[in-house]
């Protein structure tokens, strides 16, 4: 048995931590702007562990990424 994920053939899975969440409120806020930017097909964001999981049709600029984990409120620490 093999792990279902979001990604199609083509697409793109990036790892970010993310400092400042603390609950499923936060995971929200960062997934709700990360989601916006173009290409993006799923996010996953997990407070536990400070992690969001980003699966895109194409790279994406890390300095678009940090501005939109900025406007939610929190900080991108690096890229995983």
């Amino acid at each position: 048995m093999t792990a279902q994920t979001d990604a199609t053939p083509g697409s793109v899975t990036a790892v970010y931590k993310v400092s400042g969440m603390s609950c499923g409120h936060c995971e929200g806020a960062v997934s709700g702007e990360i989601s916006e930017l173009p290409g993006v097909s799923s996010v996953k964001a997990v407070a536990a562990t400070g992690e969001v999981t980003v699966v895109s049709a194409a790279p994406l600029d890390e300095e678009a990424v940090r501005a939109a984990v900025d406007e939610a409120g929190f900080e991108l620490v690096a890229k995983v």
